[in-house]
């Protein structure tokens, strides 16, 4: 994985459990938000990984 790909799933796990441990609706909802949006750009740099890292051998 990639330092971006680490970067990415760290931050959705502090934001997930930040959205657990919150005291209003609006932090909850906003961390819940958050942790979506970083789950999004995790899941994209996986996939971008993947398709640079991809060499077939042509014959």
């Amino acid at each position: 994985m990639s330092k971006f790909a680490w970067l990415f799933m760290c931050l959705t796990a502090f934001t997930g459990l930040l959205g657990l441990n919150a005291e209003s609706q609006d932090g909850q909802t906003t961390a819940f938000i958050a942790s979506g949006v970083f789950a999004s750009l995790f899941l994209l740099t996986l996939i971008m990984g993947r398709r640079f890292k991809f060499d077939p051998i042509l014959r």
